[in-house]
Formats: C-alpha cells, sequence, structure tokens
C-alpha cells in the first residue's frame, strides 16, 4: 500500500480539514512523497555499457519523511555508529514528557526539541560525572522520536550510552561494572527540574497540573548495535513502514502495529485525511536534525574515540564508504550510467 496512492487521494479532504492548521514543511513533504519517483521531480538518462540498452527513469524526491527514500543515508549512518562501538555493556535510556506537555511541544518544535536535547544530555552528563555514579565523561548517541506506536503525537528520546567514561584528571577509561547504568527515578527527577527551568527560562507557559513524577527508563542492551539498528529505523523514511498499512477501503485507512506491553499485534482505522494528519505531525521542522553524539561519540572527538579504542584493544579497521546504489540494466542486469537529465514537473511546495 503505497503512501503516495492515499496522499493523491486524501489530499483535498485533508486540506478541507487541517489544511488552515497545516504548516509549510508538512504540505512541503506530502508533495514530495506524491511525486516520488515520477517525471515531477525529475527523470536519469541511463544507458547500459554492455548491451547499449538506454532509458529513462525517475528520480527519488529525497525527502526523508519518505518511505521510498534514504535507504542510503540510513545504512551510512549505521555504519558510522558500528564504527564507534566500543568492548563493553551499553544502555539504552529513555526520556518521555508527559501528555500535559505535547500540545505546547507540538506548537513550539524547534525550541522545545532543542531544549529536550539540552535537558536530556546535561542530566546523563552530570550523572557521569558524579564520583558516586561513575565519575567520568560518558558519551551518548541521541535519537529524537516523536511517535508512539500507534502513532500518536509522542515527543520522547531514546539516548545509546556505552558502560564507561573518560576520567581526564587521571588519563584513564572508568569501565561501568555490571548491567545497571544510573537510577531511573533520579533521572527523571533532575530531567524534570532542568526542563521546567528551561521553560520559564524561554517564557513558555507552564500548562497546570504537570504531574510531579516523569517517565526515565533505563535498561541493559548488550553491545549497542541492537539498540543502534532499532533506532536508525525512524531515522529517515517516516514513521510507518508501509508494509504495515493493511488497506484502504471506503474511506478509511487501516495499518498495524505491534503493542509494546503485550507484543500482540494491534490495528488502527482512520479516515484517509486523519491518517495523512497523523503522519504529518511527525514531519521534523525543516533543517532540524534527529541523531546526534555527545562526549567522546562526538564527530569532533576522533581522536579522543580513537585513544579510548586502543586502550579497550578494538581493532581498528580501515572505513570504507558504502557505495550507492545503481541502476542495472532490465537486459543484461549490467549497472548502468547516468549519461543526461531532465525536469519537466513543477516544484513541490
Amino acid at each position: 500500500m503505497k503512501i503516495s496512492s492515499i496522499i493523491n487521494q486524501y489530499k483535498n479532504a485533508f486540506m478541507d480539514k487541517y489544511g488552515d492548521a497545516a504548516l509549510p514543511g508538512h504540505l512541503k513533504a506530502m508533495n514530495a512523497i506524491s511525486n516520488c519517483r515520477t517525471p515531477a521531480v525529475g527523470e536519469l538518462y541511463v544507458g547500459c555499457s554492455e548491451c547499449n540498452h538506454a532509458e529513462w527513469k525517475p528520480q527519488s524526491c529525497g525527502h526523508r519523511s519518505c518511505p521510498q527514500c534514504q535507504n542510503h543515508e540510513v545504512s551510512q549512518w549505521i555504519d558510522r555508529q558500528q564504527d564507534k562501538l566500543l568492548p563493553v555493556p551499553y544502555f539504552l535510556i529513555t526520556f518521555t514528557l508527559p501528555y500535559e506537555l505535547r500540545s505546547l511541544v507540538f506548537h513550539n518544535q524547534r525550541l522545545m526539541f532543542s531544549l529536550l536535547f539540552l535537558c536530556v544530555a546535561s542530566t546523563l552528563k552530570d550523572f557521569g560525572l558524579n564520583p558516586k555514579k561513575l565519575g567520568a565523561e560518558i558519551g551518548m548517541t541521541m535519537v529524537l522520536h516523536t511517535h508512539s506506536r500507534r502513532l500518536d503525537f509522542h515527543p520522547h528520546i531514546h539516548v545509546v550510552v556505552p558502560g564507561g567514561g573518560i576520567d581526564k584528571l587521571r588519563r584513564q577509561w572508568k569501565k561501568k561494572k555490571g548491567k545497571f547504568l544510573f537510577y531511573h527515578k533520579s533521572l527523571a527527577k533532575v530531567f524534570r527540574a532542568r526542563f521546567l527551568t528551561a521553560l520559564n527560562e524561554s517564557d513558555l507557559t507552564i500548562p497546570i497540573h504537570v504531574p510531579h513524577k516523569w517517565v526515565v527508563d533505563c535498561s541493559h542492551t548488550g553491545n549497542g548495535i541492537t539498540a543502534l539498528k532499532y533506532l536508525s529505523r525512524y531515522l529517515y523514511r517516516g514513521v510507518i513502514s508501509e508494509k504495515n498499512i493493511i488497506s484502504n477501503c471506503n474511506g478509511m485507512v487501516t495499518f498495524k502495529y505491534t503493542e509494546s506491553k503485550t507484543g500482540k499485534t494491534r490495528f488502527r482505522s482512520l479516515k484517509g485525511e486523519d491518517f495523512l494528519n497523523l503522519l504529518m505531525q511527525h514531519v521534523l521542522p525543516k533543517g532540524f536534525r534527529r541523531a546526534r553524539d555527545y562526549g567522546f561519540l562526538h564527530g569532533n572527538a576522533k581522536k579522543l574515540l580513537f585513544l579510548v579504542q586502543l586502550i579497550l584493544y578494538v581493532k581498528i579497521k580501515e572505513i570504507e564508504q558504502r557505495p550507492r546504489p545503481v541502476f542495472k540494466c532490465p537486459c543484461c542486469k549490467s549497472p548502468m550510467v547516468v549519461l543526461g537529465f531532465r525536469f519537466t514537473g513543477e516544484k513541490s511546495g
């Protein structure tokens, strides 16, 4: 079930119901996805060097919310993260904003998401530096998610943390022993206090009845690669896989999801325009980065990470850039090369 076909079918109904509240980024995403791999976004003229077969191929739209694009970028991100893995236990920490703040977040996304990253990073950094916890500077990989499994607006940040850190005063690596990193209730208290303070300093009105207890989950996640692959699913290509859309019939779209607590498959049906609105609310502001690295995992700390890998006897291999997929000739299956380009459609968004 193609999302592009659903957009084409229900776009007018979506505009009638949600057009006044839709953001420019939402409309741009819809236009890009609906035009993806059609002549509207341009065509490449490709030819085979073996059998001289040539043809025009429509381009991908390249939008990060498009389910047909960005597979190469996902693979590259996983490769970069895998090159940073250390032989230590890894932990997955999830910071979730309460329901009462979600409306405020949705209407101030760029600011609120930035504050969310800032408060989560400072909280974990200070816990790591605490001599009673670890007493070292830790590294972190954070990924922002805005959806629940039912695709409702549910902003939260997942953090993958190696079990150890750098004590710069003693110039040594300190390894975290056991399957416990930080106490989740203590993390939640500090995170809540810092986020509410940041809201006050930003002159935003804090809703009444904000709960006193916030949710932070901290779990051991093995060697880290499993958690990173899970997080990579929603870095690009939108929040739902097209294979999970079960039907589009009589104006209703049905999709399936897995319930987190029971592991059972559930189904949700919505009117077509409501389904589009559900998807578009997860389109991030233009240029906002969903994934970020901190500490010795940051891109500017390559030398420091290299030293840590030497200390921990990590076998350092030369990073090979993953080649982009190429067109295959339908006649002889040989790689095809790009010979020309043409653009005949109208610009989207």
